[in-house]
């Protein structure tokens, strides 16, 4: 890959992000990809412009990767030392998280609804979904979800779990969309993921709970790889 050619892939990543978290995800990425980023070129899916690289698939991954990479590493910044990831488990769990091309291109046109009263804690994460082609519209409360749901269907909830004043508010509206007839798919994604708060989220009807970004995405991917072509 020549200069010009990096500097463009780099551009679209440093877009992205802040300018603190991106050099050293930028690293990390090219770890996980170097195998790509030697064959980018010689795809015929790429293309040139004034300002530097495209490519639809291998800058959807790209893109993703480098946001929940800084999704992980904001996770990570909270951790002591002896209970970090290692860089070589997170990029594995990375690469794991995204899609093949075919299920990508599956995902495209899906809308998935984000419940959360604080969305500044999983903007990576959504930035990693948007990467791929996903649609994501915010509430900030159980009113505004419902509000939403009564207007249009989603292929996808993903919910927080306290918002003030009701500290169970994840399950507040996973139960009233339950009782009203309502099977969206929903995903608590709140501060835990031990078996108990899994299990219980589940006997509320969700498909499952966890706090790791690329758990999240996975299950994500799953789910929308899953619907139908047309809804």
């Amino acid at each position: 890959m020549t200069p010009e050619q990096m500097s463009g892939v780099l551009s679209s990543v440093a877009a992205l992000l802040g300018a603190v978290l991106w050099p050293v995800l930028v690293l990390v990425l090219l770890i996980m990809f170097k195998s790509e980023f030697r064959k980018l070129l010689k795809s015929d899916d790429v293309t040139l412009k004034a300002a530097g690289l495209e490519a639809s698939f291998q800058r959807k991954q790209v893109e993703a990767a480098v946001a929940l990479g800084a999704a992980t590493a904001k996770q990570a910044a909270g951790q002591t030392p002896e209970a970090a990831t290692s860089p070589a488990r997170v990029a594995d769990a990375l690469a794991q998280a995204l899609p093949d091309e075919r299920t990508q291109k599956h995902l495209e046109g899906s809308v998935v609804l984000w419940v959360d009263d604080r969305p500044e804690n999983n903007v990576y994460e959504r930035q990693a979904l948007e990467a791929l082609e996903v649609r994501i519209d915010l509430a900030e409360s159980t009113d505004q979800a419902l509000a939403l749901l009564r207007q249009q269907s989603y292929d996808l909830i993903i919910s927080d779990m306290g918002r003030p004043p009701d500290r169970r508010a994840g399950y507040t509206l996973l139960d009233k969309l339950r009782a009203s007839g309502n099977q969206t798919p929903f995903l608590i994604y709140a501060g835990s993921r031990l078996a108990e708060h899994i299990q219980e989220a589940r006997d509320h009807g969700a498909l499952g709970a966890t706090n790791r970004p690329q758990e999240l995405i996975l299950m994500v991917v799953g789910t929308l790889s899953s619907r139908p072509a047309e809804r």
